[in-house]
C-alpha cells in the first residue's frame, strides 16, 4: 500500500535532536550542571507568588542554553528531583501552544512551534527505561503523556511541522519501550496501554487537523508490526478500528442503517469534527496498520524484529531460546484478540452484530477472551507480509489508490455480538463464558442479516485473506511441506501436501485413515512440542473459521461468489472438521455454531462437505455430556446448532440419490492407481449415518427446544422415505425453474472439491472413538426403509414419552404431534407396532390423570387433551385396530377414565358399574376430549368419508329436502315431529313415506341432530330378517287348501252321557225323592203339556226339513264358498310410525317421561313444540355449528424486491409470475372445490357449510393453466383438505379492484331464495351475535377493517351466523428471495385474511386475538436452486414452545413439502386452541345449543296428553273461515 513511499525509520534513527552538549562532558559535570540549573526553574514554577513565578529566562540564547541542560537532565537517574523538575519545566513550556503563562519564557511564547518541536525531541530521553526507581519513571511518563494529550486536544495554532514532530515523538517513545521483548513488571508492560492509546488518540487528532502524509503512515505500520507481542497494542487497535467503523457505517449506509454501537469511551477517541472523507481515509489506513494479524500465530515472525535480534545478540542464545521468550507465550491470546476484532467488524458489515458493552463481564486480562467490542480487520493485499510466510495470495487484486477504495453500501442491522471462548493456554484453565453462536440466546431464533448487506465477495475482499490464512493456522502438514519452518499453512500448501501424500502408498493410507496419522509423517517442528502443537492458537483459528462461516451463510439469493473464495472456504472447513486423534474441538465447535444455515444458502458445491459435517455431528450429538467441549462452548447451544445443520442435511440423501461425489482433490492430484477406499460415494449411502445421528441425538438430548427440533426432523425423514418408496426409486433431478444447471454440474463442477473418506466411522483410540459407533451397531437394522424408520421412531418416542418426557409439557406435546404425524404416513406396519403407539398414549393419559391433585393444572390438562387428540388420529387412520378385543377394551377404558375420572375395572377392585360411580373427571376439558374420542370411535371409525364426501361428515339432507321428496303436497316443515333424547339428540321425525318407497310398511325418516352433527336415517319395520326379504314381492294372501275327495267312513254311534253300568245300580230313597212328571201333572197341566209336545214335534219336523234343505243346497254349492270363505285383511297403509319407533326403543315408558328426582336434567324423552316462533331459526343455527375444527390458511407469493401488498396480490394472476413448483405445492395441500357447491368450510363464513345449493355454473370450471393460483381466492374456488378430525381451507388472495359489484355475496340466487322464509322471524329477532355493535366497523382493529382491494362478503338474507371464535389463521408465504422475509408486509395483508369469524366472536376477544401481527403464525417457503425448500417459521411459538414438524431452518424435499406444511398448520391450530381460555370443542358447542333449544321450545305436556299426541296427526292446520 505504501511501497512507493519512503519510511521515516532511518530519519528517526539518525536524528540527534535528543542529544545535549552536556553528553560530551563527563557524567558528574552534566549531573552537577543540570542539578544547579533546574532547581531555580523548578522553584519558580512551584512558587505561589506572581513575581517569583515569572520566568527568569529572557532571551532566546538563554532559553536554548537552558534547554540543553534540561535535555541532559532527562537522562539522569531518578534518585533525586532533577528529572522530575525537568519534566515539570518542559510540561509547562509546551503549553505555550495552548495558552500563555508567566512561567513560560518570552522567546517560547513568540515562536512556540519551534521550541515545542525541540522539547518533544528532548522528552524522548525520559522514556529510556531505567532499572532503578521504575515507579517514579512511570509517574513522570504518564505526566508527559497527559501533557501531550492536552497539547494535541487544545492547541489551535500548531503547525504541520509540529504535528509531524509530535507523531514521530509518539512513534519513537512507543518503539523505544514496546519493540523490545517484554520484561515482566517492566516499564513497557505498565505503560503499554497508555502509550498506544495516546498514540492513536493524537494520530486521529492529526488526521482531523493535519492529515499525515504517506511516509508517516508507512512508518507507523512498520513500527507497529514490531510491537504486536504486547496485548495492549492489538487491544487498542481493536478499539479504535471499531470506533472508526461505527462512524464509517453511519454515513456510508445512510440514516436507515442501525448504528454500530461501541462504548462511549471508545467512540470519544474519534474527534467529532472529523469529516466523512477523513473518516473513510483514516479507517482504511488504520485497518492495515497492524499488518497481517495472522503473523501473530507465528513466533518466528514476531521474534525476527531488530529489537528481538538485539536481545539475541546480547544473551548469545540460540533461536529456540529466543522463540521461547516468556513474552511470546501471550501470542495465542493476542492472536485470538485480533481474530476476534476482525470477527466483530465482519458482523457489523453483514448486519448481524451489535457491539455490546460486555467488557465488564469479562475476567481479568491474563486468561480471558478479548473485548467483544474490539474488531481488527484483515488486509487486502500481501505486500507487507514478511518473507518467512509462503502464503500465496488468491484474493483478487485491489486498487492501490486510497481514494478508490470504498465500502460497498449495505444496510447492516445491529444485533448482539458474537462471543468466544478464551484460548487454551498451558497451565491455565478458563472458566469464562464459552464460545457461542452469534446473535442467539437460549431459544431465540437467529436474526437474518441485513437485507442490503454487502456481497460476500466484497466482505471477503476486505477480510478474506486474513481469515482464510487464520483458518488454516497450524494445520498439520505432511512430509515434504513447510520446509521454511513457518507455522502458518496456506491454501496452496494444503493442496501440495495432499498432492505429495497421494503419490506414495503411505500417503494414500494416511488419506484413507486420518485417525491413524502418526507423528513420523509430520514435519519435524523445531518450535513446539508435538503434544502442544495444535492447541496453542486454536481459539484464534476457531474465531476465524466461525467468521468465515457467518460470511458465507449471509449469501443472498442468486448471489455469485468467486470460485477461489469457495474453494478456500471449503478447504478451511475440511481441515477444521477433521475428526481424528488430532481433532481441534474449538474449531469444530466454532464451525458448527456458525454454520446453521450453510446448507440452506445455495452455495455451489457445498454438498460435498456433507460427509465431514456428518462426522462432526457423530462426535457431538450422540454424546450426552460433551465434556470435552464444555471448556469451549455451551453444550446446549452447540447441540442446537448441530441439530440445525442436521435438519438442513436430512433430505439430501433422498434428493441426490445415487449421485456420486469424488474423493477430495482426486480428480486433479491422484494417480491412476486407486483403491477401493478412494471410490466415489453416493449421497444415498449417507442416509444411514444421518438417521443414526438423528436417533442418537434424540436419545441423548435433554434440552426441550432441541428435542422438539429432532422430533420434527424424524417426521420429515419418515414421510420423505415413505413417499419416495411409494413413487419408486427415482431420483428427483428436477430443479427450480430459475436454474438450468444439472445436478451433476452443481455437485462437482461448481467447486472442484469433493468428499473424502474422513467420515469413516473407524477409531483407533478410546479418546477418538465417537459415540456414534454404538448407534451404528444398534440401529442399523431396517432403518434404511420407511417401514423400519417408522417402527424405530414409534419405539423411541413411545418409550421416552412414558419415561423422561411425560413431565415436560413442550416435549410431550411435540412427541404427541410426531405420533399423530406418523399415524398418517402411508406405510404398512404390523398391528403390534400400531398397538404399541396407541397403548403408549393410553398409558400416558393414565399417568397424567393419576398424578396428585397439586400437580393438576390447566397445562397438565392440556397435555391430556392433546393425548386424546393423538389417540383419535391413530384410531381414524387405522380403524381396524379396534377389531382386536384387547385394543378396544384398552381404548374404551381410557375414554371411561376421561369421562368419569376412574375405571370401572381395576386390577385390585371389583367391577363398578356406571350407575354406581360418581362422575369426577380430571377437568371438564378432559371430559370433553374423552367424549370427543368416544364420538370418534362410535360414529367416525369405518364411516369416513361419509356418502356426502370428506367435505361433510354430516348428512346434506334437512327438513326442506326431505319434504320435497315426500308424498306430501305441502312443503311445510310442520309435518315433522320433534323429540329430544337424553337432552343431547334432537329427533325430527317425518312419518310420511318418501316417494321412492315401493312396499307399504311402517317407515319413518329421522333427522338426528346431536353433538357429532346431523344424520338422516330412514327406518322401516319388518317382521322378517333381511335375508328373507331379499326376494320378497308384494303381499299375497295364502289360498284355501284344495278339498279332498275321500271323506272317509261315517259311523253311527249312539253316545251315552253315562255308561251302561249306571242303569244296573239300584235306586235308593234319595233317588226317589224327586217324583216323576206324570205323578205331579194335573188335568189342567196335562192340557198344557200336550200342547207343548205338539209344538216340540212341529219344531223338530221343521228343523229336520231345514237341515235337509241345507244339505241339499250345500251339496249343490262349489267349494270353497266365496261368501263364507275367510280371507286375511288387506295391508295397512297408514302407520303411526313415530309412536312405534319410540315404543320399540323403550322411550315411551312411564319412567322415561318422568322428571329425574335429584337432577336438573329434563326427562329422557321430551317433545318440542315446533310451532313456536324462532324454532326453525334455532334449528338452522344449530346446523351451522361445525362438527370439526376448521382452519384457514392464506397463501401469498412474494417475488424479489416486493414490499407492498398490491404487488404481492397481483403475482398470482398469471402463471408467468410464479414458479411452477408453487402451483404444484398448492395442489399438494388440498383439492380444488367450487365454493358455491361446497358443503364444507370455504375460508369465509358467508359461503361455508351450505346445503340445498345449486350455485356455481358450468362456466366456473377450474382453468389452472392460465392462473398463478389466484383462481383459489375464495370467491368461486378454493383449495380444501379434510380428514375425519379437521378441515382446512387454503385461500390464495388476489388483487381485486374495489367496486359496487364487490358487495355481491358470491352465492347462488337459489340459496338466497331458500332462506327467504326466515326473513319474517329475523325481522323480529335480533341476529344471534355477541357483538356490541354488530354492523359497526369503527370499533374494529386495523387488521379487521376491510381492505380496499378485498371483496367484502356479506351474509345472505336470512342467514345468521353463530359465534365460532376464537379462530387461528395461518399465513404461508412463498418467497423467491430469502432476504425479503423481513420486508413481508404482514400488517397490510391481514385485511385480506378475513374469514368472517372475526365479527361473530366477542369484540374484546376478537381484538385481543387479532391486534398483534406477531401472533399470526407465518410459514415462509424459499425454493433453493437444488430443488429443495428452506423453511422459516415465525409467530408459531407460544406458551407451549415451538410446533413441529416444520421448524425454523429446516430443509424439506419437494415430495414431502405439502404434507409437512399441512401437518404443521394442523398442529399450530391445535396448539392455539389449547392455549385459548375461551375455546370450546365443536361437540360441546352443539351440546350447549341443543340444551338451549330444549329450554326454549320444550312442550310441557302431561303424560296422558303426551300419549294422546302420539296418536294424532301433525301438519299444517286448516285455517278457520
Amino acid at each position: 500500500m505504501y511501497s512507493e513511499w519512503r519510511s521515516l525509520q532511518l530519519v528517526i534513527q539518525s536524528d540527534r535532536g535528543h542529544m545535549s552538549v552536556l553528553h560530551s562532558y563527563p557524567n558528574n559535570v552534566g549531573k552537577d550542571v543540570a542539578h544547579a540549573v533546574v532547581r531555580p526553574l523548578g522553584q519558580g514554577l512551584n512558587s505561589s507568588s506572581v513575581s517569583s513565578n515569572e520566568s527568569i529566562l529572557k532571551t532566546d540564547k538563554e532559553v536554548k542554553w537552558t534547554m540543553e541542560v534540561l535535555c541532559y537532565g532527562l537522562t539522569l537517574p531518578l534518585d533525586g528531583e532533577t528529572v522530575k523538575l525537568c519534566v515539570d519545566v518542559y510540561t509547562d513550556w509546551i503549553m505555550a501552544l495552548v495558552s500563555r503563562r508567566d512561567s513560560i519564557p518570552q522567546p517560547i511564547i513568540k515562536d512556540p512551534n519551534l521550541y515545542v518541536q525541540t522539547i518533544l525531541k528532548h522528552l524522548q530521553n525520559l522514556f529510556v527505561p531505567r532499572i532503578e526507581y521504575a515507579h517514579n519513571q512511570i509517574t513522570l511518563c504518564l505526566r508527559v503523556l497527559a501533557a501531550v494529550q492536552k497539547l494535541a486536544h487544545d492547541s489551535a495554532n500548531m503547525s504541520r511541522e509540529t504535528w509531524e514532530v509530535l507523531l514521530l515523538f509518539l512513534l519513537q517513545i512507543n518503539d523505544t519501550l514496546l519493540a523490545a521483548p517484554t520484561i515482566a513488571g517492566g516499564l513497557a508492560e505498565n505503560l503499554a496501554d497508555k502509550l498506544i492509546g495516546v498514540l492513536f488518540e493524537v494520530w486521529f487528532l492529526a488526521c482531523t487537523r493535519c492529515f499525515p502524509t504517506p511516509p508517516y503512515w508507512k512508518t507507523a505500520r512498520e513500527m507497529l508490526a514490531n510491537w504486536r507481542h504486547h496485548p495492549a497494542v492489538v487491544e487498542q487497535w481493536s478499539k479504535v478500528i471499531c470506533a472508526l467503523t461505527s462512524r464509517l457505517l453511519q454515513f456510508t449506509y445512510g440514516p436507515s442503517f442501525p448504528p454500530f454501537k461501541v462504548p462511549d469511551e471508545d467512540a470519544s477517541l474519534i474527534p467529532a469534527e472529523m469529516d466523512n472523507d477523513c473518516v473513510a481515509q483514516t479507517w482504511f489506513r488504520v485497518l492495515h496498520m497492524l499488518s497481517n494479524p495472522v503473523d501473530l500465530s507465528n513466533p518466528a515472525i514476531i521474534s525476527t524484529t531488530p529489537k528481538f535480534q538485539e536481545q539475541l545478540l546480547n544473551v548469545s542464545g540460540m533461536a529456540q531460546e529466543l522463540i521461547h521468550h516468556p513474552c511470546l507465550k501471550q501470542l495465542p491470546q493476542i492472536f485470538f484478540r485480533a481474530m476476534r476484532g476482525i470477527s466483530c467488524l465482519v458482523d457489523a458489515f453483514l448486519g448481524i452484530a451489535r457491539i455490546n458493552i460486555i467488557r465488564e463481564r469479562l475476567p481479568p486480562y491474563g486468561i480471558s477472551r478479548p473485548r467483544s467490542d474490539s474488531a481488527p480487520p484483515t488486509p487486502v493485499n500481501r505486500l507487507s507480509m514478511p518473507q518467512a510466510s509462503s502464503t500465496m495470495n488468491t484474493t483478487p487484486p485491489h486498487s492501490r489508490r486510497m481514494r478508490s477504495v470504498t465500502v460497498t453500501k449495505a444496510t447492516v442491522k445491529a444485533s448482539s455480538g458474537s462471543t468466544a471462548h478464551p484460548p487454551k493456554v498451558t497451565h491455565q484453565t478458563s472458566t469464562t463464558s464459552p464460545l457461542s453462536s452469534p446473535n442467539q440466546t437460549s431459544s431465540e431464533p437467529r436474526p437474518l442479516p441485513a437485507p442490503t448487506r454487502p456481497k460476500v465477495n466484497s466482505v471477503l475482499n476486505l477480510f478474506g485473506q486474513w481469515l482464510f490464512d487464520a483458518g488454516l493456522v497450524h494445520c498439520r502438514l505432511h512430509s515434504g511441506m513447510n520446509r521454511d519452518g513457518s507455522m502458518t499453512a496456506s491454501f496452496i500448501q494444503i493442496l501440495l501436501s495432499y498432492k505429495s501424500c497421494m503419490t506414495t502408498p503411505a500417503g494414500l493410507d494416511v488419506r484413507r485413515k486420518p485417525s491413524q496419522i502418526s507423528t513420523e509423517n509430520m514435519v519435524a517442528n523445531p518450535l513446539f512440542d508435538a503434544n502442544e502443537f495444535p492447541d496453542n492458537y486454536e481459539a484464534g483459528r476457531a474465531e476465524a473459521c466461525g467468521t468465515l462461516c457467518r460470511i458465507f451463510c449471509s449469501k443472498k439469493t442468486g448471489e455469485e461468489i468467486l470460485p477461489v473464495y469457495l474453494s478456500r472456504f471449503y478447504m478451511v472447513l475440511i481441515q477444521g472438521l477433521q475428526i481424528n486423534d488430532f481433532i481441534c474441538r474449538p474449531v469444530v465447535a466454532s464451525i458448527i455454531l456458525n454454520s446453521p444455515a450453510l446448507f440452506c444458502s445455495d452455495l455451489k458445491g457445498i454438498d460435498v462437505l456433507v460427509p465431514y459435517f456428518i462426522s462432526a455431528l457423530e462426535t457431538i450429538l450422540p454424546d450426552r455430556e460433551l465434556s470435552k467441549f464444555k471448556a469451549y462452548v455451551n453444550p446446549t447451544e452447540l447441540r442446537r446448532a448441530s441439530i440445525h445443520i442436521l435438519l438442513s442435511m436430512m433430505p439430501l440423501p433422498h434428493h441426490f440419490g445415487t449421485v456420486k461425489a469424488e474423493v477430495l482433490l482426486e480428480g486433479k492430484f491422484s494417480s491412476e492407481e486407486s483403491s477401493a477406499h478412494d471410490k466415489p460415494v453416493t449421497f444415498l449411502s449417507l442416509k444411514l449415518r444421518l438417521v443414526n445421528v438423528l436417533i442418537g441425538a434424540l436419545q441423548t438430548e435433554t434440552d426441550h427446544n432441541n428435542t422438539q427440533m429432532i422430533l420434527g426432523a424424524m417426521l420429515n425423514i419418515v414421510q420423505d422415505s415413505a413417499l419416495l418408496e411409494a413413487i419408486g426409486s427415482q431420483t428427483e433431478l428436477n430443479v427450480g425453474d430459475n436454474t438450468h444447471v444439472s445436478l451433476k454440474s452443481h455437485s462437482r463442477n461448481s467447486s472442484g472439491i469433493s468428499m473424502t473418506s474422513t467420515g469413516s466411522s473407524e477409531a483407533t483410540t478410546p479418546d477418538s472413538e465417537r459415540p456414534a459407533q454404538a448407534l451404528l451397531r444398534d440401529y442399523a437394522l431396517h432403518t434404511d426403509t420407511a417401514t423400519g424408520l417408522l417402527i424405530r421412531s414409534i419405539h423411541l418416542v413411545t418409550q421416552r414419552l412414558n419415561s423422561q418426557w411425560r413431565q415436560d409439557m413442550s416435549i410431550s406435546l411435540a412427541a404427541l404431534e410426531l405420533l399423530s404425524g406418523l399415524a398418517k404416513v402411508k406405510v404398512s406396519v404390523d398391528s403390534s407396532d400400531r398397538k404399541r403407539a396407541v397403548s403408549s398414549v393410553c398409558s400416558y393419559i393414565v399417568y397424567q390423570c393419576s398424578r396428585p391433585a397439586p400437580f393438576h393444572s390447566r397445562d397438565l390438562h392440556s397435555m391430556i387433551v392433546a393425548a386424546f387428540q393423538c389417540l383419535c388420529v391413530w384410531l381414524t387412520e387405522h380403524p381396524d385396530m379396534l377389531n382386536e378385543k384387547d385394543c378396544l377394551i384398552e381404548v374404551l377404558e381410557i375414554v371411561e377414565l376421561g369421562i368419569s375420572g376412574s375405571k370401572s375395572k381395576t386390577s385390585d377392585q371389583e367391577v363398578r358399574y356406571k350407575g354406581d360411580k360418581e362422575l369426577n373427571p380430571a377437568s371438564m376439558r378432559v371430559k370433553d376430549a374423552a367424549e370427543a374420542t368416544l364420538t370418534c370411535i362410535m360414529q367416525l371409525l369405518g364411516a369416513f368419508p361419509s356418502p356426502s364426501g370428506p367435505a361433510s361428515p354430516c348428512s346434506l339432507l334437512n327438513e326442506e329436502t326431505l319434504i320435497k321428496y315426500s308424498r306430501l303436497t305441502s312443503t311445510s316443515k310442520n309435518h315433522f315431529r320433534y323429540f329430544v333424547l337424553d337432552n343431547s339428540i334432537i329427533l325430527a321425525m317425518l312419518e310420511q313415506p318418501l316417494g321412492n318407497d315401493q312396499n307399504p310398511c311402517p317407515s319413518v325418516t329421522v333427522l338426528l341432530r346431536g353433538m357429532s352433527g346431523r344424520h338422516a336415517w330412514t327406518m322401516q319395520l319388518h317382521h322378517q330378517p333381511r335375508g328373507s326379504r331379499a326376494n320378497q314381492k308384494a303381499f299375497v294372501p295364502e289360498p284355501h287348501p284344495p278339498p279332498k275327495g275321500n271323506m272317509g267312513i261315517k259311523f253311527n254311534v249312539k253316545h251315552r252321557p253315562f255308561p251302561e253300568e249306571v242303569d244296573k245300580i239300584p235306586f235308593v230313597k234319595a233317588d226317589l225323592s224327586i217324583p216323576d212328571l206324570h205323578e205331579i201333572v194335573t188335568d189342567q197341566m196335562e192340557v198344557q203339556h200336550e200342547k207343548l209336545k205338539k209344538l216340540m214335534a212341529n219344531q223338530i219336523l221343521y228343523e229336520n226339513a231345514l237341515e235337509k234343505n241345507s244339505e241339499e243346497r250345500l251339496s249343490k254349492t262349489i267349494f270353497p264358498d266365496p261368501d263364507t270363505e275367510c280371507s286375511p285383511p288387506p295391508p295397512a297403509q297408514e302407520f303411526q310410525t313415530a309412536r312405534l319407533l319410540l315404543s320399540h326403543f323403550g322411550f315411551l315408558s312411564l319412567e322415561a317421561l318422568k322428571e329425574p328426582g335429584n337432577s336438573r336434567l329434563p326427562p329422557h324423552l321430551i317433545a318440542l313444540d315446533s310451532t313456536l316462533a324462532g324454532f326453525f331459526d334455532d334449528i338452522s343455527y344449530l346446523d351451522l355449528l361445525p362438527c370439526r375444527p376448521f382452519e384457514t390458511v392464506f397463501i401469498f407469493y412474494m417475488k424479489p424486491g416486493q414490499k407492498t401488498s398490491q404487488e404481492i396480490l397481483r403475482n398470482v394472476e398469471s402463471t408467468s409470475n410464479v414458479q411452477s413448483n408453487f402451483l404444484e405445492f398448492l395442489l399438494s395441500l388440498g383439492w380444488p372445490v367450487n365454493v358455491g357447491k361446497h358443503p364444507g368450510w370455504t375460508g369465509h363464513i358467508s359461503t361455508s357449510w351450505l346445503i340445498n345449493t345449486t350455485g356455481g355454473s358450468e362456466e366456473d370450471t377450474l382453468s389452472p393453466d392460465d392462473t398463478g393460483g389466484g383462481i383459489f381466492n375464495g370467491e368461486k374456488n378454493a383449495l380444501y383438505y379434510a380428514d375425519a378430525l379437521t378441515e382446512i381451507a387454503f385461500v390464495v388472495p388476489s388483487f381485486v379492484e374495489s367496486s359496487t359489484d364487490s358487495l355481491e355475496s358470491g352465492l347462488g340466487t337459489q340459496e338466497m331464495e331458500t332462506q327467504m322464509d326466515l326473513l319474517p322471524s329475523l325481522l323480529k329477532q335480533a341476529p344471534l351475535t355477541l357483538e356490541l355493535f354488530p354492523n359497526h366497523s369503527d370499533n374494529l382493529g386495523n387488521s379487521q377493517r376491510p381492505s380496499p382491494t378485498q371483496k367484502s362478503k356479506r351474509l345472505p338474507l336470512g342467514r345468521t351466523v353463530p359465534p365460532l371464535g376464537p379462530e387461528t389463521k395461518v399465513v404461508v408465504v412463498w418467497v423467491e428471495r430469502f432476504d425479503d422475509i423481513e420486508n413481508f408486509p404482514l400488517t397490510d395483508l391481514l385485511p385480506e385474511t378475513s374469514t368472517g369469524v372475526e365479527t361473530t366472536t366477542n369484540s374484546s376477544t376478537s381484538l385481543r386475538t387479532t391486534a398483534s401481527d406477531k401472533d399470526v403464525p407465518v410459514v415462509f417457503i424459499h425454493p433453493l436452486r437444488t430443488g429443495l425448500f428452506r423453511i422459516k417459521v415465525q409467530g408459531a411459538t407460544g406458551k407451549f414452545s415451538m410446533v413441529i414438524p416444520l421448524v425454523d431452518g429446516m430443509v424439506v424435499s419437494r415430495r414431502a413439502l405439502g404434507f409437512l406444511v399441512r401437518q404443521t398448520i394442523i398442529n399450530i391450530c391445535r396448539r392455539k386452541r389449547l392455549e385459548s381460555d375461551s375455546y370450546n370443542p365443536p361437540h360441546v358447542r352443539r351440546k350447549q345449543k341443543i340444551a338451549d333449544i330444549v329450554h326454549k321450545y320444550r312442550n310441557k305436556l302431561l303424560e296422558p296428553e303426551f300419549y294422546t299426541s302420539l296418536f294424532q296427526e301433525v301438519g299444517p292446520k286448516p285455517l278457520n273461515p
